[in-house]
C-alpha cells in the first residue's frame, strides 16, 4: 500500500498537472481498481454506470467504509462531495484531497449555493459527482436519513442522479462488519481490520438514474434513498411529495 501510494503521489505532482481531464480520470480509476487488488478486495459491479461524455451525472450511495470512495471510482471515475474530516486520514485523505475532493466542513453542508457552484464546475469539466446522502457510515446493515440538501446541487445543475448501494461479503456471503468505518474505530484500525480479512467481496449495485427536471431536491432525496434501500433489500417507508422520473 505503501508503493501503490508512492504512486498516487507521482502521478498527482507530475502527471495530472500535464494531462487531459479524461486521461486524469483514466489514472483515478486504474489506481483505485489496483488498490482494491492489493486490499484482496474484489469487486462485482451490477446496473446502469454512469458514462463518460453522457449527460451530467451524480452518484447517491450508501456509506459503509472509507473504501466506498475507491469502489465507486473503480468503476466511474468520481469526485466526491465528503466531509472535511476527511483530510485528516492517513494517506487516504491526501489522495482523496489531490484527486479533487469537494470538501464541506460540517457546518457548511446547507452552504447550498457554495457547494452547487463547486459541483457546477466539476460537472462542466466533465466529471461525476458522488455524494453519500447519510452524512455518516453504519455497518451495511441499514440505511438512515438522507439528507435532501445535499441533493440541491444535483437539481440545480440538472444531473441525473444513479442511486447506488454498496455491501461488503464474506466469502460465505454473509454481511463482512469488519469492512465497516463505524463507531470508535481510527482509519488505522479499520485497515488493520481490512487487511486481517481473507478475502472481501463488494457488490456496487446501480438503480436506474432520476432525472431531476422539474424535480424538489426533497423528492429526489425521497427516491434516491428508496432506490437504495431497494437494492440492499431494506425496507423504507418514507418519500416525499412528489415525483421523479427515472430511465
Amino acid at each position: 500500500m505503501l508503493g501503490h501510494a508512492a504512486v498516487a503521489a507521482s502521478l498527482l505532482r507530475f502527471a495530472y498537472p500535464r494531462v487531459s481531464p479524461a486521461r486524469r480520470r483514466a489514472f483515478t480509476q486504474w489506481w483505485c481498481a489496483k488498490l482494491l487488488r492489493i486490499l484482496n478486495v474484489t469487486a462485482r459491479v451490477e446496473g446502469p454506470v454512469p458514462r463518460e461524455g453522457a449527460h451530467a451525472a451524480m452518484i447517491a450511495a450508501n456509506h459503509v467504509s472509507w473504501l466506498d470512495i475507491f469502489v465507486i471510482s473503480s468503476a466511474r471515475p468520481t469526485r466526491f462531495i465528503a466531509k472535511s474530516e476527511i483530510r485528516d486520514w492517513p494517506i487516504a485523505g491526501w489522495i482523496a484531497e489531490e484527486a479533487g475532493t469537494l470538501f464541506v466542513r460540517r457546518a457548511e453542508w446547507r452552504d447550498t449555493a457554495r457547494t452547487t457552484a463547486r459541483v457546477h464546475d466539476a460537472l462542466t469539466g466533465g466529471d461525476c459527482v458522488g455524494l453519500f446522502p447519510e452524512g455518516v457510515t453504519t455497518e451495511g446493515d441499514t440505511l438512515l436519513k438522507f439528507h435532501s440538501s445535499l441533493f440541491e446541487a444535483a437539481v440545480a445543475n440538472a444531473a441525473h442522479v444513479y442511486p447506488a448501494a454498496i455491501r461488503y461479503e464474506t466469502a460465505q456471503g454473509d454481511l463482512c462488519r469488519e469492512v465497516s468505518f463505524f463507531g470508535d474505530r481510527t482509519f488505522m484500525q479499520s485497515l488493520a481490520l481490512i487487511i486481517r480479512q481473507r478475502a472481501v467481496s463488494v457488490r456496487l449495485d446501480f438503480a436506474p438514474p432520476i432525472d431531476t427536471g422539474g424535480a424538489s431536491r426533497r423528492a429526489v432525496s425521497a427516491e434516491a434513498r428508496a432506490r437504495v434501500a431497494s437494492l440492499l433489500g431494506l425496507e423504507t417507508a418514507d418519500r416525499a411529495p412528489g415525483k421523479v422520473s427515472g430511465r
